[in-house]
């Protein structure tokens, strides 16, 4: 099939799938500190766990020998990252990549969550 079969598909809505060690400490630091709420949890014990803020979903799912990636496991486009930064930063969040405007058109910076996954957070700049 040629790249240009699906061009009258459309896709709804992504949601990443982000592999953690414990979904209570996963839960609770997307809850806590970036404002997510559970909408949905499957397993006993719960080994899968979709959250939901605004437009953006997050599948998290355990995988208790899970390694961090040394690449970003979702991008994140937001209406202000200057104050999720500073949210960040005051729950002791860790910080890879420090906000900054960036050539390619966006205020951006990057954290790590509880099990080293990467994030990377951007806001369209005008």
């Amino acid at each position: 099939m040629s790249p240009s079969a699906a061009t009258h598909i459309t896709f709804g809505r992504t949601a990443p799938g982000i592999c953690v060690r414990d979904l209570k400490v996963a839960h609770d630091f997307y809850v806590r500190v970036l404002g997510f709420t559970k909408v949905f949890e499957n397993g006993d014990p719960v080994g899968f766990m979709v959250l939901k803020k605004d437009a953006a979903e997050i599948h998290l799912s355990r995988k208790p020998d899970h390694k961090p990636s040394t690449v970003n496991v979702m991008h994140m486009f937001v209406s202000d990252a200057a104050a999720l930064y500073a949210l960040c930063e005051a729950a002791g969040v860790r910080i890879i990549k420090r906000l900054a405007d960036k050539a390619y058109g966006q205020r951006a910076f990057v954290f790590a969550d509880p099990d080293g996954n990467r994030i990377d957070v951007g806001e369209r700049l005008a």
